[in-house]
């Protein structure tokens, strides 16, 4: 496809003729783009709990650090992402990005042929499928320059909402390929599975044979079709407004690889100086919140480094730090979108941990290693929580257009406080249980009821920003909350990491729900009272 040196949606004319084929084209295509960037970037919770049921020899505290180091790379990623559309079109970025998430799918089915596998590969490849949780940023800004103003709603929450579906598909797809030699001799040799695995029909019991590399390869029958599709099917917006100096595709290539590359090494530094030494950190044990923060402030810093309109660019969105809003809802959309994905990274491995396990006394002490043959299959139930919650989205945003978005934030915060601390209870219940299973449905119910708030509350935060900034600040505020907010991805699975090792799963939920209680009071401070700047917007 040519480059567009007219590009006008705002034209009633020109959109009807023309633009609106063209735009509805480069959405549908980007859809699955972005969906199998949300797959491969958050597939470890899925993959981990097979490597486990496959008697892979590693720690569950180090099995939860694979998903803690996806999140915290595709998060930061999200920083340089939002940069790309401009600088390089939106056809050159999404084929590339898309491109390199070929990276870690083929390299973590080749990873899972073999159990001796050192941690340090898998925490490598971690790394690099974080690629799939930047490509948000970028393709978002992209859907937002082809549609009317009157359509972005709608064409935005398409792209976000099935996107999101990723999550969904990939705990669906990726225990089916398990069971069978999807691709022959390149699913490696079976592995039996130590103890029972489940799929969406059912539970798998031990002795199976499994093909775990087929984890990572089977994204590749969705990948290879996109490059074509990406590259003859989308288009670059050549105009003054959008990307004006779009050069050769290689310099767009390199100019990308440049950027991406600043923000997996600081992700990387960051992460090696709070991981132990036992997984390949620098065991200083510097406080995860420190690292976030700190990986965060040098992404920005040394992108604002680099010359020419990079730093031009960043310094004109440096404005947004000004307005208290811009924190207030950064807040706010941790609480939501923050939880959902942070969630939905690490629900698997914590039903399997927690219910796939009898904690019982042994000379004195409690053990949490003998496996409980009444567990309920982890990769069974795990894609229901992100299915309502990617689902639900929608709705959140059309009951804020009628109640406001304030207020249905603030009704969800309250239930995402009760269902924490629900989820808390019948955690701490389980995981001192003999026989785990009894607590299981209370449990999960919760949780999916946790989804739901996080959904719901997703679509009114962004009624909230649309409302509370003016327009040339509520597209950088989006950008810079949605990096913020994904970080959820890298510290829920910490947290939950660390309090299981502790033997106290049920702490990381009431953490939570202190912090959703915070986030009620800076709602309610900031848009629910009556002689604030702002009331229910």
């Amino acid at each position: 496809m040519s480059d567009l040196h007219k590009w006008d949606p705002e034209d009633s004319e020109y959109w009807e003729k023309e633009g609106k084929k063209i735009a509805n084209r480069n959405l549908w295509i980007s859809i699955p783009s972005l969906l199998a960037g949300f797959a491969i970037w958050l597939y470890w919770g899925v993959i981990t709990v097979q490597m486990l049921n496959l008697g892979f020899p590693f720690e569950k505290a180090e099995l939860f650090t694979l998903m803690a180091i996806a999140g915290l790379t595709g998060a930061t990623l999200r920083i340089p992402s939002s940069f790309f559309i401009r600088l390089c079109g939106g056809r050159n970025t999404i084929f590339f990005t898309t491109a390199l998430l070929m990276l870690p799918a083929v390299g973590t089915g080749f990873a899972l042929q073999s159990p001796d596998t050192p941690l340090w590969q898998f925490q490598l490849l971690a790394l690099l499928s974080g690629i799939g949780g930047g490509n948000f940023a970028s393709s978002m800004s992209n859907i937002s320059f082809f549609f009317p103003k009157k359509q972005q709603g709608l064409a935005l929450g398409l792209n976000a909402g099935l996107g999101n579906f990723g999550v969904t598909s990939m705990q669906i797809i990726v225990p089916l390929f398990m069971t069978f030699a999807a691709f022959g001799a390149l699913s490696g040799d079976p592995m039996v599975l130590v103890n029972a695995s489940g799929t969406l029909i059912g539970k798998i019991p031990a002795g199976t044979a499994s093909y775990i590399s087929n984890a990572g390869f089977v994204w590749m029958l969705l990948l290879v079709p996109l490059l074509f599709l990406t590259w003859f099917g989308m288009n670059n917006i050549c105009t003054e407004d959008v990307s004006p100096q779009i050069g050769n595709p290689l310099v767009s290539f390199a100019l990308i690889t440049v950027m991406l590359t600043i923000g997996l090494s600081v992700a990387a530094f960051g992460l090696w100086l709070m991981l132990p030494e036992s997984a390949n950190g620098s065991g200083f044990g510097i406080p995860k919140e420190v690292v976030l923060v700190l990986v965060v402030a040098v992404t920005v810093v040394i992108l604002k480094m680099l010359p020419g309109s990079i730093g031009q660019s960043l310094t004109r969105q440096y404005q947004i730090f000004n307005n208290k809003h811009t924190w207030a809802m950064s807040v706010i959309y941790t609480m939501t979108f923050g939880s959902f994905i942070g969630f939905a990274a690490s629900f698997p491995l914590a039903i399997k941990v927690i219910f796939g396990y009898s904690h019982i006394m042994v000379d004195g002490s409690m053990t949490h290693n003998t496996i409980n043959a009444n567990g309920p299959s982890a990769l069974m139930y795990a894609w229901m929580g992100p299915f309502i919650g990617a689902l639900i989205r929608p709705v959140g945003g059309w009951i804020a257009d009628k109640f406001g978005g304030a207020k249905v934030t603030q009704v969800c915060s309250v239930v995402m406080i009760g269902c924490a601390l629900g989820v808390a209870y019948y955690m701490k219940a389980a995981y001192q249980s003999a026989t785990p299973e009894e607590y299981f449905v209370q449990f999960f119910v919760l949780f999916l009821l946790l989804f739901a708030a996080t959904g719901i509350g997703n679509g009114s935060t962004f009624r909230t920003i649309a409302m509370v900034f003016p327009k040339e600040q509520a597209g950088p505020v989006l950008g810079w909350t949605s990096a913020v907010a994904a970080y959820g991805a890298f510290y829920i699975p910490q947290v939950l990491g660390e309090q299981i090792k502790a033997t106290t799963p049920e702490t990381a939920l009431i953490g939570f729900a202190v912090f959703y209680g915070v986030c009620i009071l800076i709602n309610y401070w900031f848009y629910l009272r009556k002689d604030g700047e702002f009331y229910n917007p």
